[in-house]
């Protein structure tokens, strides 16, 4: 059983950044890819960044493509979403989640396993 934490959100203006952190516990960090997730007021919950095992193929939603980017420390047993030039519809509950079975990484939320409570983010504009 893997517990996961977020944590890094918080309010930031249009065009600031923000890096969450999600730490896991309980379990093998490094046997799990991992993924970002968000869900905004009255929408469903989307995709946003998946990361490897190893950390070395990543994979990103258009609407982030560019200006996100997802790492991990597996001596840490955390991963990272670095969140830059932000968008007012980028607001949203970020949740990360971990994946024991996809051989890479999926984007497909429903291949994860353990999620985390999430953790706010708000972009003013």
């Amino acid at each position: 059983q893997v517990q996961l934490v977020e944590s890094g959100g918080g309010l930031v203006q249009a065009g600031g950044s923000l890096r969450l952190s999600c730490a896991a516990s309980g379990g093998t960090f490094s046997n799990h890819a991992m993924g970002w997730f968000r869900q905004a007021p009255g929408k469903e919950r989307e995709f946003v960044a998946c990361i490897s095992r190893s950390g070395g193929y990543t994979y990103y939603s258009d609407s982030v493509k560019g200006r996100f980017t997802i790492s991990r420390d597996n001596a840490k047993n955390t991963v990272y979403l670095q969140m830059n030039s932000l968008k007012p519809e980028d607001t949203a509950v970020y949740y990360c989640a971990a994946d024991r079975r996809s051989p890479v990484y999926s984007q497909n939320e429903v291949t994860y396993d353990y999620w985390g409570q999430g953790t706010q983010v708000t972009v003013s504009s």
